[in-house]
């Protein structure tokens, strides 16, 4: 079985888990930038914080077989913060380099201003790119949010096509999906879906343009749901050609429009207690 995981945060995650996440099937994965865990004080922070996501991170991904991509962009929960929004300027220096798959994370925290001019200005970055976009859809009042979220996409120059919606569940499936954009659902532990949902959704509307990942961030998460989502599937009665294309081909495809996707097969470096680069980034 074969994974690919196109939402997960490992910057808040260990070397074990990328070991776990192999042993599970996962051989690619993209990383979109998000929030610190507490206030930024500059936008300084998020040049380091890019540049790890496009060296440091691939670095550490391909020492147990997983190859590494990330979408880059102002979250939605910093875009309310003005010491955070000026790197809006110095993001398309960013979108230009191999690595970048994507525009992400951007859409709704909150539903403020500051977020519809940074979701908007971001959109346009990423039609002049070439880059899909991958969009947060907020935890609260995911309706109106999603709905919202539309407006602002059809008054962009990206096509929906290149649009993939994220954090979607059984109250905004059904409109995401006659939008024409592709539909991305994160399992987590205790809150969003959990597997057997996501089945029951897979059941109802069917794989095509579905994306499952585990999102698994600086909290409570799980970053081998996806096998979890894969494992239920097969129990539910789908078959591994069904669960190849959620698990694999979807993401495969949704990014390929990026042009810069490499799936070439990582083999995994010799790992050794004596290794300080990986025991120094610990």
């Amino acid at each position: 079985m074969r994974i690919f995981d196109p939402h997960i945060h490992m910057t808040s995650r260990t070397t074990d888990d990328y070991q776990a996440m192999f042993g599970a099937g996962v051989r690619a994965l993209v990383e979109p930038s998000f929030w610190l865990g507490q206030p930024r004080t500059s936008p300084e922070s998020f040049f380091d914080y890019f540049d790890a996501l496009l060296g440091w991170e691939p670095f550490r991904a391909a020492q147990y077989g997983i190859a590494h991509h990330c979408t880059l962009a102002l979250n939605p929960k910093e875009a309310n913060d003005p010491r955070c929004v000026p790197v809006l300027k110095e993001l398309p220096h960013y979108l230009a380099k191999d690595g970048v798959v994507g525009v992400g994370e951007i859409g709704y925290d909150s539903m403020t201003p500051a977020e519809d001019i940074a979701l908007a200005t971001q959109l346009e970055l990423a039609a002049d790119h070439g880059l899909p976009a991958l969009v947060h859809t907020p935890h609260r009042d995911k309706l109106v949010g999603l709905r919202r979220t539309l407006d602002v996409v059809a008054e962009s120059k990206l096509g929906v096509s290149a649009v993939l919606l994220d954090h979607l569940n059984e109250t905004t499936v059904k409109e995401a999906k006659a939008s024409g954009a592709w539909l991305g659902f994160s399992v987590y532990p205790d809150t969003k879906m959990d597997e057997h949902r996501m089945v029951a959704i897979l059941q109802e509307y069917g794989p095509e343009q579905v994306l499952v990942n585990s999102a698994a961030d600086w909290g409570k998460s799980d970053p081998l749901k996806t096998r979890k989502v894969a494992e239920a599937m097969l129990a539910a009665g789908f078959d591994e050609d069904d669960v190849d294309r959620v698990l694999w081909r979807n993401p495969v495809a949704f990014y390929r429009q990026s042009g810069r996707l490499a799936l070439e097969t990582v083999k995994p470096q010799a790992l050794h207690e004596g290794n300080s680069v990986l025991r120094g980034g610990e």
